[in-house]
């Protein structure tokens, strides 16, 4: 498959490019600056601003997936009313490109707990991350109301950190996933696997799903 994705330089972006190349596809890793995350002869560079429809358009042309690893504004400035914006761009430039289908990295704030609350309204949640993950929870509201693209935003577990491909995991939807002692978590690696999963099989269409151990 050709994938283009944004946002490939971050902790998750290049994760999720070195294991789609591990399998065989080629990526186009967009990002303003035209870095690639690692040097792989199926790995393109691309300069793109993903607040450009425009340019969004002409970088997607001929991709048979968008994925998208971006994340909220870390600025110190409210980042919700930016990270639309950002995303409206971005998918208005995957639609004049002509491609159907968007994988997007979700937050874990807005996955539910017991009683219905979401995680970012649980007790212990971290105010530092309220910001963002309100910015998550409004592009995934966002998405709810796209009719027109195939799109799937994935979630990962409350921790999710660099560690080692297992390739061992869960998918659920839109409640948090834990395990036997109330923990969730996920390597970055294995949510990379889970992510190209969900791009070569687009078993999810329209839907939020989660990943942890």
């Amino acid at each position: 498959m050709k994938i283009v994705l944004f946002g490939a330089t971050g902790m998750i972006g290049s994760r999720i490019a070195a294991e789609a190349v591990h399998r065989g596809h080629h990526v186009v890793a967009a990002s303003r600056s035209g870095d690639a995350p690692r040097a792989h002869e199926l790995l393109v560079p691309a300069a793109v601003d993903a607040g450009s429809a425009e340019q969004v358009a002409e970088a997607v042309a001929g991709a048979d997936v968008v994925a998208s690893a971006l994340v909220p504004p870390r600025d110190g400035s409210d980042p919700r009313a930016p990270f639309r914006a950002l995303y409206r761009e971005l998918l208005a430039g995957v639609r004049t490109g002509g491609v159907p289908r968007v994988v997007v990295v979700g937050g874990a704030g807005s996955l539910t707990v017991d009683g219905g609350a979401t995680l970012m309204d649980a007790p212990g949640f971290p105010p530092e991350y309220r910001q963002e993950a309100l910015a998550h929870a409004d592009l995934l509201a966002d998405l709810r109301r796209v009719g027109d693209l195939a799109w799937t935003s994935v979630s990962p577990a409350a921790a999710i950190a660099p560690g080692r491909r297992t390739g061992s995991f869960r998918v659920g939807a839109d409640a948090l996933l834990t395990d036997a002692d109330g923990n969730s978590a996920v390597s970055a690696e294995d949510y990379a696997v889970a992510f190209v999963d969900e791009i070569e099989q687009g078993a999810h269409p329209r839907a939020r799903i989660c990943v942890a151990y």
